[in-house]
């Protein structure tokens, strides 16, 4: 582990990563990714969070809450990703998942192509734009956001990346019924599931929106 973390992260970590149903030597490649993440914090402000406590759960678990929802597809982009969150983790725990981080603010893009490097992740890459101007339509079997605007929102930002048969996977707080009935014409919800992120005592669901006339 980096001597920029402190040495208690790693059993909470571990121990979340079990609940998850992860392997825990996941741990590891996390870390590593955080220790990036705590020490470009000190001078470029990628997020909020400070504490590396917080991030393990904040950011780590929360993010890796929702992979059972990304092993049964090929390609996934990660809108308005900042920090990596939840490109990065997902990444590094489904390896066969091909992740793009899609960012327009320019150092936490730099971060990005950093992290990708140094963590040796051949399953993502990082394309520097404001979502509506990658020019990918139909690429995704998946697109996902995790504090980018409303469900609305995301499908008119980067819908057009989707498939014809491809989702929204969208990571919420509480029940978000007003913005499920606020979707566009031609989009459904596919399902709303509740998410247990270990040592997180807050609401999340996990929004699947899919194209009307496709399960």
């Amino acid at each position: 582990m980096s001597d920029s973390l402190p040495t208690t992260l790693r059993a909470p970590l571990e121990d979340g990563l079990r609940a998850l149903a992860l392997d825990a030597t996941l741990a590891e490649p996390l870390l590593a990714y955080l220790a990036l993440l705590d020490r470009w914090n000190r001078t470029y402000n990628l997020t909020a969070i400070r504490d590396p406590g917080d991030m393990v759960t904040l950011h780590l678990l929360d993010s890796l809450a929702m992979h059972p929802y990304v092993r049964d597809i090929a390609t996934l982009a990660d809108l308005g990703t900042g920090a990596g969150l939840p490109g990065i983790p997902l990444a590094i725990a489904v390896p066969a998942l091909r992740v793009t981080l899609v960012e327009s603010n320019g150092k936490k893009a730099r971060f990005l192509r950093e992290a990708v490097r140094v963590l040796g992740l051949a399953n993502a890459r990082v394309v520097e734009a404001r979502a509506e101007a990658v020019a990918e339509p139909g690429a995704f079997d998946a697109i996902t956001a995790r504090a980018l605007a409303t469900l609305a929102d995301i499908l008119a930002l980067g819908g057009h990346l989707l498939k014809p048969e491809g989702r929204l996977l969208a990571m919420k707080g509480a029940h978000p019924a007003e913005e499920i009935a606020a979707l566009p014409a031609g989009w459904r919800v596919r399902s709303v599931s509740p998410l247990q992120v270990p040592g997180l005592g807050a609401e999340r669901h996990l929004v699947e929106v899919t194209r009307t006339g496709h399960v």
